[in-house]
């Protein structure tokens, strides 16, 4: 039928509408200005109207040519773990349930925040093996699609289906970059080859997962695959190709990063630099040491011996091929911005022989002439991160007792906690826990968060002993509900019944903050209930699956 404008022009010959123009018009101008087709003025016009339109829809329809049939999908992939325990799987179910609403007004209540219990079932889920039920993927895509810290957990325990769903869905495409323990080409017969067809021809997602899946298995497969490409991807793509080397970073890599340093995007060149830093045998760590070297010296003229440091005056050609920044950022010194990098990049075991064969504690303990003092040991502290040196990490974090909190090294609390990302876990709790009995929760905020779940019995006690304190000290009790958030989920459900004593409203001084006795034991309640919900989620997922 040849389409002809839906209003009738007037006066210029033109055809009156017909069909499914026709009932457009009537509907447009109305029944009593415009007779629908086939009926007659008057009360029923409207309903004859609908009644037309209804019926030349289904013949619209019922005209349509049928499009061709689309290529069903290949079955998803079998998973042989065993199945999760009916109780833990209706958990699950309520977890994922649990969406956050609007921004609540005043306090949280008493409830359990589920969804902040998430990560931590998928952790105990994941270390015993269960698989996902089928029917709750969907969900649990969907909640990592919107939270990326859930994502390794919800992949490692979607297993092979999340890839399967995820080419099938754009929403989720974020599971073909990552899926931890299922990479997108399975060994076996053939698998080279459907290794190099999926390199040359997957989407860029694909790639991606692919070169970081072969990374963790075989390093120099995967090194091999990306250089054969090298010179023809685009710099962008570079970049995260680059990126995945960090993945089983070694010796053997330094040949392809040291030509990564010519490459001609300034990205690629500094992340290039920033592997062979972490590399104390490279020689681009060898140049740096004997730039920084020449920079920062052992004044024994004074006494004590102090350190003096004379910072670079230029950033010449060679500092810039090993990723020496040379524009500074805005408030910054040009050559304090060049020693800082050439400091960080530097081997740590530079400084011993540097400075009279001292150790890390002894080199953090001098004093540092002419106001260099903090420039240095925050470029000792980002060398001592990168570099995952333990015992330069101590030094520079000091005693978690000592009066400047955090120690010599420590210039912010950023840094504080990236220096405790060295240590075992053991280690890193027991510091903490000494930082919060000498100087409270004000500042544990962030150095807790480096802390392993559940929190070690001396780190939990020394956080629930600082709480009280709190309390009894008619404290704003607003502020510390970061803190209680992470107690909530990193304490020992075992300490629950400790707690049963904080549940009562405490009697509240003059000073204190209005209502604040109300919140604490509402807090504290909540703290319990949270507790024991973790303690009964562990205890289903005790229970044997079968397959």
């Amino acid at each position: 039928m040849t389409r002809v404008d839906a209003f009738p022009t007037g006066g210029t010959g033109a055809a009156e509408p017909t069909g499914w123009e026709a009932l457009v018009t009537a509907a447009l101008l109305g029944t009593d200005r415009r007779t629908p087709p086939g009926s007659e003025p008057g009360a029923g016009a409207p309903g004859a109207l609908l009644d037309s339109a209804a019926a030349e829809t289904v013949r619209r329809r019922a005209g349509l040519r049928p499009a061709r049939a689309a290529r069903r999908p290949d079955p998803a992939p079998e998973d042989p773990r065993p199945v999760l325990p009916a109780d833990a799987a209706h958990r699950l179910t309520v977890l994922l349930a649990d969406r956050p609403g609007p921004a609540a007004v005043g306090r949280r209540g008493s409830a359990p925040d589920l969804m902040e219990l998430l990560p931590q079932w998928l952790a105990t889920a994941n270390s015993r093996g269960f698989a996902a039920p089928p029917e709750a993927l969907p969900a649990l895509l969907d909640a990592a699609r919107g939270r990326t810290d859930l994502r390794p957990a919800v992949l490692a325990f979607a297993g092979p289906r999340a890839v399967w769903l995820a080419r099938l869905n754009p929403d989720w495409r974020f599971a073909l970059r990552a899926t931890p323990g299922a990479g997108p080409v399975p060994p076996g017969p053939g698998a080279a080859e459907r290794v190099r067809r999926l390199w040359d021809e997957g989407l860029f997602a694909e790639r991606v997962a692919l070169l970081a899946s072969l990374r963790a298995r075989d390093p120099g497969g995967a090194r091999e695959l990306l250089a054969a490409t090298w010179a023809t991807e685009r710099a962008e793509d570079r970049l995260m190709f680059l990126d995945s080397l960090r993945t089983g970073l070694a010796a053997t890599d330094e040949p392809f990063l040291e030509e990564a340093l010519a490459d001609r995007s300034r990205n690629v060149r500094a992340t290039a630099a920033e592997l062979l830093s972490a590399l104390p045998g490279s020689t681009l760590a060898a140049r740096m040491a004997a730039r920084a070297a020449t920079c920062v010296s052992l004044d024994r003229a004074l006494a004590p011996p102090a350190i003096a440091v004379e910072a670079p005056h230029e950033c010449d050609a060679g500092m810039e091929r090993d990723g020496v920044v040379p524009k500074p950022p805005a408030g910054r010194g040009e050559r304090s911005w060049w020693f800082g990098q050439l400091v960080d990049a530097a081997p740590l075991r530079t400084w011993s022989a540097r400075l009279g064969g001292r150790s890390p504690e002894e080199i953090v303990a001098l004093p540092v002439s002419d106001g260099w003092r903090g420039e240095l040991h925050a470029a000792w502290c980002r060398a001592a991160v990168r570099q995952r040196d333990g015992a330069w990490a101590r030094a520079l974090l000091g005693a978690p007792t000592a009066p400047e909190a955090g120690g010599p090294g420590a210039v912010s609390l950023a840094e504080r906690a990236k220096l405790l990302g060295t240590l075992e876990g053991e280690e890193r709790a027991a510091w903490v826990a000494g930082f919060i009995a000498t100087h409270g929760l004000s500042e544990a905020f962030q150095l807790l968060g480096m802390c392993g779940v559940p929190w070690a019995v001396p780190l939990g006690r020394a956080v629930v002993d600082a709480l009280e304190i709190a309390r009894d000290a008619g404290s704003y009790p607003w502020s510390f509900s970061g803190v209680m958030g992470l107690a909530e989920r990193c304490l020992d459900p075992a300490e629950a019944s400790r707690l049963d004593a904080l549940l009562a409203i405490p009697d509240e001084s003059e000073d204190a903050s209005p209502g604040a006795g109300g919140y604490w034991a509402e807090a504290f309640q909540r703290l319990v209930t949270t507790l024991r919900l973790r303690a009964a989620m562990a205890e289903e997922l005790e229970g044997e699956g079968s397959v």
